[in-house]
């Protein structure tokens, strides 16, 4: 098992669960190859002068919060003897909690019946003198006690002033006594950080505050599918439970890093760590200190990648590059600015966008009520739409609708291992279509067929094929015709939900 640790949790991230499988593969399969290093590869001869500058700016967290009693359970847990070592991690299986419960309790009591206080450790860093503290959201989580303990054991309790679950920061404030001053560190610029540059991590791993570790970055703008904004460093510096919210140095003792999350098969550090880089979180970071919440910028698409087969579908000239817009909300800042469902973003406010997963963390880093110049790719020419953001909300995703499986239609055709069939009222109600969508209905699907491994499903609707609207099932066997003559290798096809929800799939004609 492959896991992602975060404090005092670790948790899987099936995403990686290949890539990091053939990873530790490759790293048993050559563990007993020896390589020798090039003579002139070594580090710094030593890093204590860069600790001793920045430790007493490094803090721990102590974070503890309160949990209510809750409802007798009818269900029946396994029992384990009284005092066994694995007692706390056999509860926190069955109850996601993990903590012993706090105070005294009767010896007919259940612990579950007790209110209990949830404790976790992580760490931090001060950035401004007068007591402000950058630690991870994850850290503090729902806290309603939270101490900032200095690197003398000097403990201050600490307020929140604003977090961030989106890119899992959090800042406190606390009060420093009157005659001892608190040392800050000041935040260093990510973008300048480069694959081989060394760096150290101090922080408060299992408990073991003040620790100090070194490596070097491996890699910048990882996603690592943690949230809509990933762009992590990576570093090999070792990171474990207890390191998250803790700083990651350059050699000049300027913050380039949070570090948040490990990949690992074990929950331990195995040199594959990750931390949020300043350029992503600084302005988060000054948004929470001056207005207590984040505000960002706001487009209003709904957007998916563009893979090779997409691109061709396209006529695309420069390849998968972009980002697709699958839907636009109808009162967001695109529909009013021109930008249509089928257009790939290229470039927004002058940045280039290489895939879908930069378009989000550009846009909501953008000021709100900016204007700025969006460059798409329509129907193979470029133009250039001027876009006022609006703000994100955080808003609730609609549900998608249950469908069953029906039965052959007789108005239907089979087309690129589909079977479809206009839209009727019958089928609007066996489907729970939405009334005003528009298109032809799947009906069935090849289980061996393209469209099949593009999770297409039935009750779903097409509503353009190449770009173009369709209302019958001619209608897309004549479009795919035509889309072959002209000599594509594939087809894109606009596919809605059953609650209109809209995205694009290529299809390979081949």
């Amino acid at each position: 098992m492959i896991f992602v640790a975060r404090a005092a949790k670790a948790f899987p991230v099936p995403a990686f669960r290949r890539r990091a499988q053939a990873a530790v593969v490759s790293l048993v399969v050559g563990a007993s190859v020896a390589f020798a290093a090039p003579a002139s590869a070594k580090g710094p001869e030593s890093l204590a002068d860069l600790a001793e500058q920045v430790t007493d700016a490094v803090v721990n967290i102590s974070a503890s919060t309160t949990v209510e009693p809750r409802a007798p359970s009818s269900r029946t847990l396994p029992q384990l003897p009284p005092g066994t070592p694995f007692e706390d991690l056999f509860e926190d299986f069955f109850n996601r909690r993990g903590q012993r419960g706090g105070g005294d309790r009767s010896e007919n009591e259940s612990p579950r019946q007790q209110q209990r206080k949830s404790n976790s450790l992580g760490s931090g860093f001060i950035i401004d003198a007068s007591g402000i503290v950058v630690t991870n959201n994850h850290v503090i989580g729902d806290a309603n006690d939270i101490q900032v303990i200095l690197h003398n054991g000097t403990k201050l309790k600490a307020e929140i002033i604003g977090k961030d679950p989106k890119l899992d920061l959090a800042v406190l404030r606390v009060k420093p006594e009157a005659d001892k001053p608190l040392k800050a560190v000041p935040l260093g610029d990510s973008d300048k950080m480069r694959p081989g540059d060394w760096v150290i991590a101090i922080g408060n791993p299992f408990g073991l505050g003040g620790s100090v570790s070194a490596g070097i970055v491996s890699a910048r703008g990882r996603n690592i599918e943690s949230g809509p904004y990933d762009n992590y460093l990576q570093t090999d510096a070792a990171i474990n439970k207890g390191n998250s919210g803790g700083p990651l140095f350059n050699m000049n003792g300027e913050v380039i890093g949070i570090n948040t999350a490990i990949l690992s098969p074990t929950g331990g550090s195995v040199g594959i760590g990750f931390a949020v880089p300043t350029g992503t979180a600084g302005p988060v970071i000054q948004q929470l200190r001056d207005f207590g919440e984040v505000r960002r910028g706001w487009l209003g698409v709904r957007i998916q990648n563009v893979d090779d087969v997409t691109a061709d579908a396209l006529g695309l000239k420069g390849g998968a590059k972009g980002a697709l817009i699958a839907g636009i909300d109808e009162k967001g800042p695109a529909k009013s600015s021109g930008l249509e469902v089928g257009d790939v973003i290229t470039r927004f406010n002058g940045t280039v966008v290489q895939s879908s997963s930069d378009l989000p963390r550009i846009v909501a880093s953008t000021p709100v009520g900016k204007t700025v110049e969006v460059i798409v790719v329509r129907k193979g020419q470029e133009s250039t739409k001027s876009v006022t953001l609006g703000r994100l909300e955080d808003n609730e995703k609609p549900q998608l609708a249950n469908v069953r499986q029906p039965e052959p239609e007789s108005a239907m055709r089979q087309a690129l291992g589909l079977s479809l069939s206009g839209i009727t009222d019958e089928l609007r109600r066996r489907y729970g279509i939405k009334d005003t969508l528009k298109g032809v209905v799947v009906t069935k699907v090849d289980p061996n067929s393209t469209a099949s491994d593009k999770q297409i499903k039935p009750g779903e609707v097409v509503v353009e094929v190449g770009q173009e609207a369709v209302s019958t099932p001619a209608d897309v066997t004549k479009r795919v015709d035509q889309i072959k003559k002209e000599g594509r290798k594939s087809v894109l096809l606009l596919v809605a939900s059953a609650t209109g929800d809209v995205r694009f799939v290529a299809i390979s004609l081949e």
